[in-house]
């Protein structure tokens, strides 16, 4: 903020996105992503034992009690993972550009996990459940 440019949502901060894909630490954009989605794999399968509706459809339009148990439980499967990542990308920044910008780490190292994490528990959920389904009819039969 030395500079009174905010640095967030600017053409810099894009164009410093594009570099950080080809500098020091780019390996961490596949393996952060995929570690969450592994994750989400996880807790979706937790999710269709316990017989829950997929994670992201339960955030949207349950009642905001359960919205928050969600988040927190959610929050707790991949903490490490998001501090990890917010370190990664302080690291990067300072390896690629010299400098550091702590609010672009703390939005691009949860974003990188929190969306594969969000859809790969859901679609998990979906999939594990119509096995269950799939499960109990051939059982039936």
């Amino acid at each position: 903020m030395e500079t009174g440019n905010p640095y967030l949502f600017t053409d810099q901060f894009f164009q410093d996105m594009v570099a950080r894909l080809s500098g020091p630490g780019r390996f961490r954009f596949i393996m952060q992503p995929l570690v969450a989605i592994l994750l989400g794999a996880r807790d979706g399968r937790k999710d269709a034992r316990a017989g829950l509706p997929p994670f992201v459809w339960r955030l949207i339009f349950h009642g905001a009690s359960s919205r928050r148990e969600l988040l927190r439980g959610a929050l707790s499967s991949v903490s490490n993972l998001i501090a990890v990542a917010i370190l990664l990308d302080v690291i990067s920044q300072y390896l690629i550009f010299g400098e550091i910008h702590p609010a672009a780490a703390l939005i691009l190292g949860p974003v990188l996990i929190a969306l594969p994490y969000s859809l790969s528990r859901a679609v998990t959920n979906r999939i594990a459940q119509r096995r269950i389904r799939a499960a109990k009819v051939s059982a039936a039969q």
